[in-house]
């Protein structure tokens, strides 16, 4: 591929991203469209990717406007109606998806797939860390940026591995055959997508049957297949001593977190986590499992565990306990993520005061959960929503932040503009608050951390 061309039509996003990365690394000229210049974007212009930022095509540098030498990829997330999008399909260009790329670039490689409703960034990137951190090694295409390495692609030449984190918006899993597999949880979500529950979890399903002759399928004890692949070795994980790999005994000291680790022949006793927040240890029960499958030490994988930093937007932490009130980025969008994540911040947290800013995401989600996200967030006593983050989708009539916030029942509560915001945070007392959702919101962070430095509690 050295030489060739790519374009990517939404080369900002988190996946497009790192198959944009893959492709400099391997010496090709790659080109791209975003709505909006990002850290992701800018560093992969430093990388030498050649990116415009408005809908215009007569902007595509002349390298990316030969059909036969150039391959258009793009992302369900950039409609149809897009300049460039229908520049290209004019101009007689191939246009593939995302998922079809990395499905044809994975399949060079035994792929170790993770996929869920939620949960599958954490435990792809500590699933890439620990076997990187190992003898093992591993390539891997990520939905977030990893703390540890700075980025969304691991490459290494020497391991026979990749992983993947698979997305389920849009089927888009359904391009990946996975030699091994994580599916983290099957709750029910783009419904816009899929229509109905039932046809959300039978693409898991879908998923499931892709799996190689001969491979592992790591299975949440909460999550449900109508049946189990066929020449697959099917195990599951979780809270239960039930399952076959399980977690026991967590334990916070000095703000940090330790658990046991059971696996079917023994116990790793106290295991820390990097991360000390207890949803991630449902997630590393899983990310060890299948560590530990392909070969992995104990020692590997304590020490591996014990140094990982999470993701970016994955509880990211701001500020720290010092004068301040701590501060937390997460980007839990679905309502079982946003209970577990403020659940775990609060026993983290157990004699703190905790405040939420959430920005719903998607006005089709808000509408099919918005008594869920009220109940989710109800979980802290101080809640604050600013509006909903579109993304692709128009307004619905009724579906608000406005309405979520009636529906919850913690004792102080507030929907506001995002220009509203830290004068409402003015309003607020708390000793730790918690920046979340999916949408643009991250965009508000140095504004936000500014101010808490200037509270003193």
């Amino acid at each position: 591929m050295k030489g060739k061309s790519y374009f990517f039509i939404g080369i900002g996003g988190i996946g497009m991203s790192a198959i944009a990365r893959y492709f400099l690394a391997e010496g090709a000229h790659v080109g791209g469209y975003d709505r909006i210049r990002s850290k992701v974007s800018t560093a992969l212009e430093e990388a030498g990717a050649e990116i415009i930022y408005e809908d215009r095509p007569e902007l595509i540098p002349t390298k990316y406007q030969a059909p036969r030498e150039v391959q258009v990829v793009y992302t369900p997330a950039i409609h149809e109606d897009n300049h460039i999008r229908q520049y290209y399909a004019q101009h007689g260009y191939e246009q593939v998806k995302r998922a079809v790329v990395l499905g044809q670039i994975t399949r060079r490689q035994k792929a170790l797939c993770v996929a869920g409703t939620h949960g599958k960034t954490t435990t792809s990137t500590l699933l890439a860390h620990l076997l990187e951190q190992s003898h093992i090694g591993a390539n891997a295409f990520l939905g977030g940026v990893s703390q540890n390495s700075g980025s969304n692609l691991y490459l290494n030449p020497n391991s026979p591995y990749v992983v993947i984190e698979a997305d389920e918006y849009d089927r888009s899993f359904h391009q990946l055959t996975p030699t091994h597999a994580i599916i983290t949880s099957t709750e029910p979500d783009h419904l816009d997508i899929y229509g109905t529950p039932e046809a959300y979890r039978e693409a898991f399903q879908i998923f499931a049957d892709k799996i190689n002759d001969g491979g592992v399928l790591l299975l949440n004890e909460k999550a449900h297949l109508d049946k189990y692949p066929e020449g697959v070795t099917l195990f599951r994980y979780g809270s239960s001593s039930q399952s076959d790999y399980w977690y026991s005994n967590v334990t916070y000291r000095d703000g940090e977190l330790f658990f046991d680790w059971h696996y079917p022949r023994g116990c790793y006793q106290q295991l820390q986590i990097g991360t000390p927040v207890e949803i991630n240890v449902l997630n590393a029960t899983a990310a060890l499992a299948l560590a530990q499958h392909l070969g992995a030490t104990e020692e590997e994988l304590r020490e591996g565990l014990k140094n990982f930093l999470g993701s970016r937007r994955r509880f990211e932490r701001w500020l720290n306990e010092t004068q301040h009130p701590v501060m937390i980025d997460d980007y839990a969008h679905h309502p079982d993520e946003i209970k577990a994540s403020l659940t775990s911040i609060r026993k983290l947290y157990p004699d703190k005061e905790i405040a939420v800013v959430f920005q719903p995401h998607l006005f089709s989600r808000t509408a099919d959960f918005m008594k869920e996200f009220a109940e989710a967030l109800s979980v802290v006593d101080n809640v604050i929503l600013i509006p909903i983050y579109p993304a692709r989708e128009e307004p619905i009539p009724g579906v608000t932040s406005d309405a979520v916030a009636k529906l919850v029942t913690s004792p102080l509560k507030a929907s506001v503009t995002k220009e509203g915001l830290i004068p409402e945070l003015r309003k607020h007392h708390f000793d730790v608050l918690v920046m979340m959702g999916a949408g643009d919101i991250e965009y508000l962070l140095p504004e936000v951390r500014d101010y808490l430095k200037s509270v003193v509690i």
